[in-house]
């Protein structure tokens, strides 16, 4: 009977104390473009390409790790509008298109909230 109270408190006492211990965060939105890419090609393909949810999410975290140490892609908020440019090259013909405008929600961890500082909570 005595373990099984013992059990008992420490469960719960596990789980509340989650609570105190929660961790904080600050969060900061960026807005930023792409990089165009890096062959000619034709204007829908080339829109296509830099609009690829995999090249918006790869620029995103990017974004993010340039505000220096700790920092992590919460969200993207908006992915942003295409934008071409003629290849430069005469001897290509086509386009090369980025995104321009794309907004992401960045986050850290808040500086001592997570027991970093002894003695303070």
């Amino acid at each position: 009977m005595r373990q099984i109270l013992k059990l008992i408190f420490a469960a719960s006492l596990t789980f509340t104390a989650g609570n105190a211990l929660a961790t904080d965060y600050i969060y900061r939105e960026l807005m930023a473009n792409t990089l165009p890419s890096a062959k000619c090609e034709a204007e829908s393909a080339a829109i296509a390409s830099a609009s690829k949810n995999y090249n918006i999410k790869r620029f995103s975290k990017k974004f993010c790790q340039t505000q220096g140490y700790g920092w992590h892609l919460e969200q993207i908020k908006d992915s942003g509008k295409p934008v071409c440019t003629p290849c430069d090259n005469p001897k290509e013909t086509g386009f090369r298109c980025h995104m321009e405008d794309v907004v992401v929600e960045c986050k850290r961890i808040k500086p001592g909230s997570v027991g970093m500082l002894p003695g303070k909570s």
